[in-house]
């Protein structure tokens, strides 16, 4: 099946909110670096925030303090996270588990 056509205003208007979910992104992940926020923080908003909702996991783990690629690979492994898994998709268990490995 095909997608319909988006006319100017459309994709004007998809781009925006486009820019806008990534500089919110973009924001918590710097405040999260600078430990101005915590993650239990971020996944509460992102209950309510679209933006944040659809952010990956590995995304979050990369922008706290210390983690990189490896770490954060084997974080979400060792929590049963899948590689491409985003915020909204945590299950309760896997919330509190990131919470205390990286809220300490």
């Amino acid at each position: 099946m095909a997608l319909r056509l988006l006319t100017d205003e459309e994709r004007a208007a998809a781009r925006e909110k486009a820019t806008a979910a990534r500089a919110v992104r973009a924001e918590v992940k710097a405040k999260l670096k600078d430990r101005s926020i915590t993650v239990a923080e971020i996944l509460q908003r992102a209950e309510e925030d679209e933006a944040l909702s659809r952010m990956k996991v590995s995304d979050l783990l990369e922008s706290a303090p210390g983690i990189g690629k490896v770490r954060s690979a084997a974080i979400m492994e060792e929590i049963g996270i899948a590689k491409t898994r985003r915020v909204r998709g945590l299950g309760v268990h896997q919330r509190k588990a990131l919470i205390d490995q990286l809220d300490r």
